[in-house]
């Protein structure tokens, strides 16, 4: 019959390490315990803040967008195309709020790239975009697409 000490020094069926014994995986210290949990843990809340706050100023953007930029298509003083591209130009804004929120939340590397596609985007429809600053958005947009389509892991949503 094993004694306790024995029972504990056994090996584990995977045969990876001993149960009793801490050295074989490099066991964390007291600092780094306490670094996880209460470091990580604050830097996660954090995050957290920030991407409510984020999402909560695209809300009152859309509201915003909703109530003063789309009745200025009907109204007759305003440039419908002016008023078209400001719509645009906020609904992209609103888009990229919300991907760096979910960027802030899942630390994924498909939202990083897609804040930088929204931004991208944003750019080519500013009033003031040369034809030079056109060609090497639509170059660099169409790269990241790519990227994200047959370079990161899993399917693209």
């Amino acid at each position: 019959m094993m004694n306790e000490l024995e029972k504990e020094k056994t090996i584990d069926p995977s045969g990876e390490k001993e149960k009793g014994s801490d050295a074989s995986s490099g066991g964390e210290t007291i600092i780094e315990r306490w670094l996880e949990r209460y470091v990580g843990n604050s830097i996660h809340i954090f995050l957290s803040v920030l991407a409510l706050l984020i999402l909560f100023a695209a809300a009152i953007t859309t509201y915003d967008t909703v109530v003063r930029d789309f009745p200025r298509l009907w109204q007759p003083a305003t440039s419908e195309y002016a008023a078209l591209q400001q719509i645009i130009e906020n609904i992209l804004l609103i888009a990229i709020a919300a991907e760096l929120g979910l960027l802030l939340l899942f630390h994924r590397t498909s939202a990083a790239i897609e804040v930088v596609i929204f931004i991208i985007a944003r750019k080519m429809v500013a009033p003031n975009v040369t034809s030079l600053d056109l060609i090497l958005c639509a170059a660099a947009l169409s790269g990241l697409v790519v990227m994200r389509f047959y370079y990161l892991p899993g399917r693209p949503k």
